[in-house]
């Protein structure tokens, strides 16, 4: 029998560490996109050179070499906007370096598999937790061309490493790509190169605490009035006082307006981003901010009132609400999304998605939603599943991370936790005990709310069995109750059977007769025996 991989416990997932609205920036006037446009390209041309710079230090940054590019770039700008530069500039190299580690252990990984298949005879079947043998000659040969390219990659990669080398496409590498293949994208060579040149542009600035409503840079005040700080070079197209433009527009935040209201109002820090949608042509501003992390609510009091377990799915979301006890109520729900199209679109489906689970939960008054803790980066590799591509499409298409991070936000308002459950056989092991039960003629039960049970009851802590029977020499009620859905405690585990009605004689089968809710009539240790009295007709 193969070993079955240990199960993690349950855990409560912690609360988001900031928040970030957006809002539009309406009703511009072209003097206000004439001067937006000339703050971005140009500072987004010092961001460029800055970037430039910290990638060229490598591991050789240090403190001196970032305020002698600080002092350059102030010259050129002003303080703030050189603090922000080179403040993006090291986040970006730091995620490109965190990026190149990622790639680096793929790549061993990657190798890892080959050269173990290619040590197999050909043909050898594998086993659910590794692949066999490859299946050709053909095939081998080609999967040993690959690893000698792997590992040359490896060494290039490892190298670059060391050095503090990385690679930055500022806009993005995906967009750089596009303008190879304009007639698939449905792009002409100006529509690329406007959406490329706003990709690029930079507007944005970090907030400061004790400062007038919270930043110095990109200003906005209580009633919706937006200002920027012009850089230097720029600095003759102001029309306020102290180099500033104030643009005509107004912004309201609709979505936490009150609390970023509250926040500007006592001077505390707000960052703002302003930047330019090249397909609609709107311009568009957004706002951030640190918040507190909540304290983690305990495991027994988020369940109090039950638990609603998420199946995740390539294209919807399979959940089924369980009692306290672990018994699903009610009959499941599915929340379908469409994952095509760009990001926009994906993002819009899963926060849909999202916001009717969400409801759900608040009607049926449950305080927890049980999701899986997927990580699929180990498992969606073409040296694994390399002639299954649908299945690695699947699970490629999964919004794991996206729908985690997106679930735990929004519940953050709602008072609702998330528990995370492990994954492992809840899929094989749900089908298994609860597909057949929970199927009945006016419902069809599949694989995937089969799965949401599993997870409900392991986030509760139950086993994902039905249930668990006492030994063979004490099955009675002297052994305790029969299953572990309820315990000892619970009120009303053992109430009265139902009375079925029928005519009162001396051969009614024990438990059917007039007596059957009376729990002292029946044969049972330290209870008194069954006395029904007799009439005698006259």
């Amino acid at each position: 029998m193969a070993e079955l991989r240990p199960i993690a416990s349950s855990f409560v997932v912690p609360g988001p560490s900031g928040v970030a609205v957006r809002d539009r920036l309406k009703h511009l006037t072209p003097a206000d996109e004439q001067v937006l446009c000339l703050v971005g390209a140009h500072l987004g041309a010092l961001a460029s050179a800055d970037l430039k710079t910290r990638c060229a230090d490598g591991l050789g940054h240090c403190s001196d070499t970032w305020a002698a590019r600080k002092r350059e770039l102030t010259v050129q700008s002003s303080a703030r906007w050189a603090g922000a530069i080179t403040k993006t500039s090291h986040d970006q190299w730091a995620l490109a370096r965190r990026g190149q580690a990622d790639h680096i252990r793929d790549l061993q990984a990657a190798i890892a598999t080959i050269t173990r298949r290619l040590s197999l005879p050909v043909g050898r079947k594998g086993t659910r937790k590794e692949p066999g043998g490859y299946r050709s000659r053909q095939e081998w040969f080609a999967k040993s061309r690959r690893l000698h390219l792997l590992q040359d990659r490896l060494k290039r990669r490892k190298a670059d490493h060391q050095a503090g080398r990385v690679r930055v496409v500022r806009g993005g590498k995906r967009l750089a790509r596009t303008r190879h293949h304009l007639d698939a994208a449905g792009l002409t060579e100006s529509e690329w190169r406007n959406r490329w040149q706003a990709e690029r542009w930079f507007l944005a600035a970090d907030g400061e605490s004790g400062k007038r409503h919270g930043n110095q840079t990109i200003r906005i005040t209580p009633d919706g009035q937006v200002s920027i700080k012009l850089p230097v070079p720029l600095a003759h197209h102001a029309n306020a006082p102290h180099g500033r433009y104030v643009l005509t527009c107004r912004v309201t935040f609709a979505h936490r307006g009150v609390e970023w209201r509250d926040r500007i109002e006592a001077n505390r820090a707000v960052a703002y981003r302003i930047h330019l949608d090249a397909q609609r042509g709107r311009w568009y501003i957004t706002a951030s901010w640190q918040i507190p992390q909540a304290p983690t609510v305990p495991m027994a009091t988020a369940l109090a009132h039950g638990v609603i377990g998420v199946d995740t799915n390539a294209d919807h979301l399979a959940a089924w609400r369980l009692d306290t006890h672990g018994n699903p109520i009610g009959n499941p729900r599915r929340f379908t999304y469409d994952l095509s199209g760009n990001a926009e679109h994906r993002d819009a489906q899963i926060r849909h998605a999202l916001t009717r689970l969400m409801h759900w939960a608040r009607a049926c008054g449950v305080n927890a939603i049980a999701i899986e803790d997927l990580d699929f980066e180990a498992d969606k590799t073409r040296e694994k599943h390399g002639r299954r591509k649908r299945f690695r499409k699947l699970i490629s298409d999964m919004p794991t991370s996206r729908l985690r991070a997106r679930l735990t936000s929004m519940a953050d308002q709602t008072g609702i936790a998330i528990i995370a459950a492990d994954p492992a056989y809840t899929s094989r092991w749900g089908a298994q005990h609860w597909q057949k039960p929970l199927t009945t003629t006016k419902r069809t039960t599949t694989r995937h709310d089969a799965a949401a049970v599993a997870i409900g009851r392991r986030a509760q802590g139950h086993p994902i069995r039905r249930r668990t029977a006492p030994p063979l020499a004490h099955r009675s009620d002297g052994q305790g109750h029969r299953t572990v859905q309820a315990g000892p405690e619970a009120w009303g585990r053992e109430g009265p059977r139902p009375r079925i009605p029928g005519p009162r004689t001396r051969s009614v089968p024990p438990g059917r007769g007039a007596y059957a809710g009376d729990q002292n009539a029946h044969h049972r240790p330290e209870r008194s025996a069954e006395h029904v009295p007799l009439t005698l007709s006259p």
